[in-house]
This record gives C-alpha cells, structure tokens and sequence, in this order.
C-alpha cells in the first residue's frame, strides 16, 4: 500500500509523492514529518491471518482507498446475478391435483357406494342423508369464515335431512313441504341472535337448503322407484363419465378457454370431450341397465348431463371465486370437500330423474 494512497497533501514544504517516492521537507520538519507518518498508520488488530498478512502490518480491508485482492493472486468477487428463470418444459402438463390420492378415494367412495346400493336402499338413502349435511356444513362454513354470513346450521341440517327422507317416503310432494317447512326454521332460528344482517343471513340459508339438500332429494327420487338402484347408478355413471372426460380431453387437448373468469382450466375441447364420453356411456346404460330404456334416449340423457354437470360445476366455481378459495373443503385427499364432489351431482339429480320419467315413466 503506498503512503501517498492515504491521502497526504503534496505542497512544497510538506509531504509530498515524487515518481511514486515519498519525500520529506528537511530538517526538524523533515524529522517531525517522519514522526507525524509513523504516529498516523492505523493499528490494525491481527484478524488471524497469516504470517505474510501480519508482515504487511495491514489488514485486507474493501473499498476505494485500498488495494485490491487480486494483487496477492485472490479471485475477483463480484456480486452474483439473479438466475433467469427456466422456462416450462414444452410438451409436459400438471394435473394440478394428488392424482394417486384422488383415484384412491375415488374407488372407496365408488365400493361404498355401490355396496349401500344394491343391499339395501336404506342404507344408500343414509349415504345421501350423510353427504348433505356435511356438505352444508362445509358450505356455511365457508361463508362464515369468507363472508361473515352466518347462515343457521341447525336448522338447515335437521330440514336437509327430513327433505330427503320425505322425498323417499311420499315423492315430489313431500320434499317440497319439507323444503317449506325448512326456510320457515331459518327464519325464526335466526331470530334468536341480534338483528345484524338478517337479511343476508336468512337469505344465504335458504340458498343453501335449496342448493344441497333440495337438488339432492332428486337421488331420493329416483331410489323410490322399482329399478331406482339401476337409475342412481346410471345418474353417477354418467355425470363421472362426463368429468372424467372433459378432464382427460381438456388436459390433453384443450387450447381455448371456456369461462375464463369463472374458472381458467377449463377449455371448450374439455366440454367437447364430456358431450361424447357422456353420450357413449348414456346410449349404453340405457340400453343394458334400464327397463325399457332405449340407445337413443341414452344419448339425449348424456348430453343433458354433459350440460348440467359442467354448469354445476362452473357454478361451485363462481361461489368459491366470490369467496376467494380453491376448496369448500378437505375431507378428501385429492378431491377437497364432499361440495368439491357434489358440484356436478347436485343439478344432474333433477335433470336425470325428469328425463327418466320422461323416457320410462316414475
């Protein structure tokens, strides 16, 4: 390090760099500057290097007024630039979802199912009793934590119930009374908390008695008839065909977007994909599962699934939107909330036991 780089002035009389010399005035100033040099050196701390570091009598110290590393042979360092990112792999798609998961439960799901099914009615009519009040608990959960609304669970769960049990029992007429008897207990229940938001919150009941439990007592209906195992398990072929195929053709070939703004992943292709799988499927169900049913009125039934399920599924999506979540729930690895799954079921149930009465009668 040259004396000079500690910044020493270089007038006449005082101190002073020749030819890269330091030079002094002389006499008693000369012996005054060289006292004032060896008084102005820094004592620098040994820092534990080595011993030609402590030869040097210096510390390695950054910056403008000292010599550089690299003069001893060190490498430069130099900040280190952010890395670009790497773009996606072409030609490679994520599912999005636990597929392992989802198939997994997907199967147990379909084996109890169809077991409560085919042994005993009763016991299905439970699996749905069961699926509607976890499924309005999830709902008014979520509305709740998202909203603020605070939307009766009680008597929401207890008239979700008996509107599916009445539906088995008397029919159409009995669930529309269960229905009426049900937003009468919404109303009056929540009159037993301040008045605050009343309105929202009788209103976001009733919505929700119709949404689940009511759609849902249609799998009821159907399950009173002779052959009702036969037509529930076509109505479940059906609408998982025709998600099964929106989500395979959707994944594979889907390019242009649907309802972007309701929900982005899925595509026009993918609906494509869910008409034909649910019309092939519907064209065999009726032919080989339904008394009296024949191949062309399976593929109107498939195509009015195909419709209904990809509306109801895009009408989950609005409502999850609104709420600014991803799942009404995480009771299923892989699928997300019982609602996650009852998306597409729920307005299938009617359209399906319309178009079997329509086709075989009640």
């Amino acid at each position: 390090m040259n004396d000079a780089s500690w910044g020493a002035p270089s007038r006449t009389g005082q101190w002073g760099a020749v030819d890269g010399h330091t030079t002094f005035p002389a006499g008693p100033v000369r012996e005054a500057a060289g006292s004032a040099q060896t008084r102005a050196m820094p004592i620098v701390p040994d820092a534990g290097g080595d011993q030609e570091d402590r030869d040097q009598g210096a510390a390695h110290l950054g910056g403008p007024l000292f010599r550089d590393e690299r003069d001893r042979g060190e490498p430069e360092i130099r900040p280190q630039e952010p890395a670009a990112p790497q773009a996606p792999k072409a030609g490679k798609k994520s599912a999005g979802r636990d597929l392992r998961a989802a198939i997994g439960v997907g199967l147990g799901l379909g084996a109890v199912i169809i077991a409560s099914l085919f042994i005993y009615k009763p016991v299905f009519l439970g699996v749905i009793v069961v699926a509607v009040v976890v499924g309005l608990w999830e709902l008014t959960s979520r509305l709740a934590e998202r909203k603020g609304i605070r939307a009766p669970l009680v008597p929401l769960a207890i008239g979700g119930a008996a509107m599916t049990v009445a539906g088995y029992v008397s029919g159409a007429e009995g669930a529309w009374v269960a229905m009426a008897f049900t937003a009468l207990a919404v109303l009056v229940w929540r009159m037993t908390e301040p008045p605050d938001d009343y309105l929202k919150d009788v209103t976001a009941g009733i919505f929700a008695a119709f949404y689940v439990p009511f759609l849902a007592t249609f799998v009821a209906l159907m399950l009173a008839a002779d052959d009702g195992a036969w037509r529930v398990l076509t109505f479940l072929i059906l609408t998982v065909v025709s998600d099964t195929g929106a989500y395979a053709v959707g994944w594979r070939f889907g390019r242009r977007k649907l309802a972007p703004r309701i929900s982005p992943g899925k595509t026009r292709e993918g609906l494509i994909g869910a008409v034909l799988f649910a019309m092939v499927a519907g064209a065999l169900c009726m032919r080989f599962l339904i008394d009296d049913g024949v191949w062309w009125q399976g593929l109107l039934l498939g195509l009015a699934v195909a419709v209904s399920a990809t509306l109801g599924d895009l009408g989950e999506s609005m409502i999850k939107r609104d709420l600014g979540i991803k799942d009404m729930g995480r009771l299923l690895p892989g699928h997300g909330g019982i609602m996650d799954r009852l998306d597409s079921l729920l307005p299938t149930a009617p359209v399906v036991w319309l178009l079997m009465v329509a086709f075989v009668g009640s």
